[in-house]
């Protein structure tokens, strides 16, 4: 897929919940480009993180039609699959597993792959040093900071060499300082891997690291 075609291809795509009384999206039109970086913003129950939601396969709209990395997700089975091969989640409370290793962690989204033991092993290793995190592989998460654990995430997220990552308010829970830090580090991993990266985020300062901004409110696109 060359850079200047659209790897997400949304179109009136409607989602209600509570038997159609809440309209979370209500007829939202969205193209991504491939390699963009985009941030997804608007207040609180815009819509935003439903919509990331529907991107990621981890839910499934009402009505319209979306196509994300060639796959039309309105009418495949084999979600876990797109998942586990093309999205790679950052979500704000890191969401590791705490009786694992670092390590351990970054290596589990490998192990639906063929990869044997050492593959996976010198892959998140790799990912771990890019993180500046390869001292810390044999701890547990919570020996580690916020700051630290999100930077796992972010290794796991990029382990199978995800099309594109979509990032739920990584920074929300981290400090100011920390959350520039994280932010730095996925806007150089974006160009350095030539990842798609959707950030949803309500920070005007986060939004603007982006190479685009659009706007949710009331379900729809605002921009």
């Amino acid at each position: 897929m060359s850079k200047d075609r659209n790897i997400i291809e949304i179109h009136d795509l409607k989602k209600s919940y509570d038997d159609g009384k809440i309209k979370a999206l209500n007829g939202l039109n969205l193209e991504v480009k491939k390699g963009e970086f985009l941030s997804i913003m608007g207040p609180s129950g815009s819509g935003k993180s439903t919509l990331l939601n529907m991107i990621g396969a981890l839910d499934v709209a009402d009505e319209g039609t979306i196509k994300v990395a060639g796959i039309d997700l309105m009418n495949t089975k084999e979600l876990n699959e797109f998942r586990s091969q093309e999205i790679g989640f950052v979500f704000q409370m890191h969401n590791l597993i705490p009786n694992l290793t670092v390590l351990e962690n970054v290596e589990i989204p490998m192990y639906e792959t063929d990869l044997s033991s050492s593959q996976m092993h010198e892959r998140a290793m790799g990912l771990l040093m890019e993180v500046g995190l390869e001292d810390k592989a044999d701890q547990i998460p919570t020996k580690l900071s916020g700051g630290e654990r999100q930077r796992v995430a972010i290794a796991r997220a990029l382990v199978n060499n995800p099309s594109i990552i979509l990032a739920d308010e990584p920074t929300g829970s981290l400090d100011s300082k920390t959350g520039d830090v994280i932010l730095k580090l996925m806007s150089d991993l974006h160009e350095k891997e030539n990842v798609t990266l959707v950030m949803v985020t309500h920070e005007p300062y986060v939004g603007n690291m982006a190479e685009r901004i659009v706007n949710v409110l009331d379900g729809k696109i605002k921009n």
